[in-house]
């Protein structure tokens, strides 16, 4: 029994490529999300990074969380938040009674040019805002070589 090759084409698919059906996917995986409206996505850390001479600021948006709630952690020019949120909700209007409960971990990370000075690093958190006050390690800026 003798075996047949076929020719292998990797820009075979590309010509075959059809748009309209992949229009159609996306549009039956749309159709598919206002069952999903009344969930809401889970929120991230938002944060916002500014640096003088001195230092590194960062300015973390954590909503519905208390401070007690809330570990920073540094290693060297490493900062990682974690914050843990839990939110209860009941709303009872009438006859209609709803009670939710959302619980969960939200953890963000960032990796600094330079070591920071965590015996100064002061943090501060209000009205949602966590504010970092980073100050930079003296001499650990690294060093640049010069091409001979």
């Amino acid at each position: 029994m003798a075996g047949s090759l076929t020719r292998f084409d990797p820009l075979s698919d590309m010509i075959r490529f059809d748009p309209f059906r992949n229009m159609d996917d996306f549009f039956r995986e749309f159709a598919m999300a206002p069952s999903l409206r009344g969930m809401e996505a889970e929120p991230r850390i938002r944060m916002d990074l500014s640096e003088t001479d001195q230092e590194y600021q960062i300015q973390a948006e954590i909503p519905g969380v208390k401070k007690e709630d809330i570990k920073i952690a540094i290693d060297g020019n490493k900062i990682s938040i974690s914050a843990e949120l839990k939110q209860e909700t009941e709303i009872n209007e009438g006859n209609m009674i709803r009670s939710e409960r959302r619980y969960g971990q939200q953890y963000r990370s960032i990796t600094l040019p330079q070591d920071v000075d965590d015996s100064k690093a002061q943090a501060k958190f209000q009205d949602g805002v966590l504010n970092l006050s980073l100050p930079k390690k003296p001499g650990s800026g690294g060093k640049q070589l010069t091409i001979q």
